[in-house]
């Protein structure tokens, strides 16, 4: 078993992956698409070069007195650029751009209740998934022998997936819940379903930000999760629109988790992210429970499973309508409020709004990422569908 598993952490074994899908490090050369042309070799160019932590490539410190060398560009050759495009593509299903407006498109444009169940499960898996990152500091593929294409998240570590993990939720909990709500050929989604989440989770091999033992954790453990907490889907529904305590529960256990995530000895963006998941995903509870007080759900009417809408004209117009509106009412929202935030949380402290980097401490970040995102759940549940109704988009 130990072999095993030092097999599929072999940095190789993600290498072979991308040089097989066309992606080739480049090194101490000047070919390829992804080389700095003029570029000087490592030791002769001014200033020094240190390690960061053990799971990130190292960086350039720059000399004062010399040029601005933008040395942490990976230098690559792409071979096979529709594959390029195509795993690009799939791992920026997995970022908050794809959060912002996936799931609440499912919102208004298919089944609130949908995008509930999807929300929830998104979130339990991610800060499971974010927890396990810190908490087990299994480090990343180095560089060489992968090519490394987002560095944004390097200093994080790579054990579980939470790319991986999130496809698999997202794909197979809207797989599951949908057969009592709309009607489909379940063949037909189980494929898209597993096709979603492969593409995504071969994506972070190709990104060489992960191990291929980092993506098989990823997909087992949210394979358990689902398996574990479906029995209590309808409970936990019954609880979250119904009970007194649901609002309460959201907010203050959600906010509870985001301040007692596990601490690094470094900053890395996992806190960040996580907090913004759970905001995200208070806000939606509360607009929710606040939804059912109100007496509109805005939930699919008539008798249940319903048939797919038909792909009219008409249709698609106003769905790309709503999805316009609602996106912009959130990035709206979300600009809005972090602002505000930002400002009211330096005020506190006393900082000058100049100190970007203030906004990595604890009481910064958690607090500000955590309102902004409830305010976008929040604008997303009640908000946006009543819009709807006085554009007559619905």
């Amino acid at each position: 078993m130990q072999e095993l598993l030092a097999y599929l952490q072999d940095p190789e074994l993600v290498a072979r992956f991308q040089r097989r899908c066309g992606l080739y490090l480049m090194e101490g050369s000047n070919r390829g698409s992804g080389r700095i042309t003029g570029e000087k070799p490592r030791e002769q160019q001014e200033g020094s070069w240190d390690h960061q932590d053990r799971n990130s490539n190292y960086e350039y410190k720059e000399n004062p007195a010399g040029p601005v060398q933008d040395c942490r560009k990976p230098r690559y050759e792409v071979r096979n650029w529709l594959l390029h495009f195509l795993f690009l593509l799939s791992a920026g299903l997995g970022h908050e751009v794809f959060y912002i407006t996936c799931l609440p498109c499912i919102h208004w444009n298919l089944d609130p209740f949908l995008c509930r169940r999807l929300v929830n499960m998104w979130a339990l898996v991610m800060y499971i998934g974010q927890a396990m990152k810190d908490l087990l500091k299994l480090p990343r593929p180095p560089s060489p022998p992968v090519v490394k294409l987002e560095m944004r998240v390097d200093a994080e570590y790579g054990l579980p997936s939470t790319h991986a993990m999130a496809a698999t939720a997202i794909s197979f909990t809207l797989l599951l819940s949908a057969p009592s709500r709309l009607q489909f050929c379940f063949q037909t989604g189980l494929l898209i379903a597993a096709t979603l989440s492969s593409m995504v989770s071969l994506s972070r091999l190709y990104t060489g930000m992960h191990s291929v033992l980092d993506v098989v954790c990823g997909i087992l453990i949210t394979a358990v999760l689902i398996l574990l907490t479906y029995p209590w889907w309808e409970s936990f529904d019954s609880f979250q629109l119904y009970s007194p305590l649901s609002p309460i529960v959201a907010l203050s256990l959600l906010l509870l988790l985001s301040y007692t995530y596990p601490e690094l000895d470094h900053y890395s963006t996992t806190r960040g992210d996580t907090t913004t998941i759970l905001g995200a995903c208070a806000g939606s509870s509360v607009g929710y429970w606040l939804n059912v007080q109100l007496g509109n759900t805005f939930d699919l009417q008539g008798s249940l499973p319903v048939p797919l809408p038909a792909l009219t004209a008409q249709a698609v117009a106003r769905g790309a309508a709503r999805s316009l509106v609602g996106i912009v009412a959130l990035v709206g929202t979300r600009q809005v409020v972090r602002t505000l935030t930002l400002d009211a949380l330096y005020s506190w402290y006393k900082l000058p709004k100049t100190d970007k980097e203030a906004r990595k401490r604890k009481e910064i970040e958690v607090p500000s990422k955590f309102v902004t995102y409830t305010a976008v759940g929040l604008v997303n549940t009640i908000v946006v569908n009543r819009v709807f109704v006085l554009l007559g988009l619905l």
